[in-house]
């Protein structure tokens, strides 16, 4: 019975998630806490219902907190947003050391394939009907800056297949 429940759950929660930031980001240029609070509550909550070792809990958490300290100095920096840095910890929670590596490369190729898009877009004139909503405009103003959690949650979703918490539930 538990696994007609946590399969599905471990299948749509992440995805959705991160279909939420960066939906979010997108149009609003922010990531609420509460998605990444819930992306770190939702990791917690499978984990331990479906099973994962406590020590693997652990050193997931350990990814985090490294990931999170690493990403609020290029915050301080002003070189990424404070949504973005909750997000890329939240999500290194669910990924964990064996695919941090690989997580930072995916968001850096997507973040300058992102970046690239939208400088180019922003040579050109925007069409009224499209400065007519707001959060196109923003992204075409050239002050603005680039919704990086976009690539964030592209690049977690390409490797969540991946992941421990993934396998957990296949092996239910």
């Amino acid at each position: 019975m538990a696994a007609t429940i946590l399969i599905p759950a471990t299948i749509i929660f992440f995805p959705a998630a991160m279909a939420l930031a960066a939906s979010m980001d997108l149009v609003t240029m922010t990531i609420p806490n509460r998605v990444c609070a819930a992306l770190a509550i939702g990791y917690l909550v499978l984990a331990v219902a479906l099973g994962v070792p406590f020590g693997v809990i652990l050193v997931h958490l350990s990814c985090a907190a490294a990931v999170l300290a690493a990403m609020f100095a290029l915050f301080s920096l002003g070189w990424i947003g404070g949504g973005d840095a909750k997000l890329a910890a939240a999500t290194a929670l669910w990924l964990g050391w064996g695919m941090i590596f690989d997580y930072g490369m995916s968001a850096a190729i997507y973040g300058g394939a992102l970046t690239l898009v939208i400088l180019l877009g922003r040579r050109f004139v925007l069409p009224t009907w499209l400065s007519r909503h707001q959060w196109i405009a923003r992204l075409h103003d050239r002050k603005a800056g680039v919704p990086y959690g976009i690539a964030l949650a592209a690049a977690g979703m390409m490797l969540y297949p991946h992941t421990q918490i993934w396998q957990a539930a296949a092996s239910l």
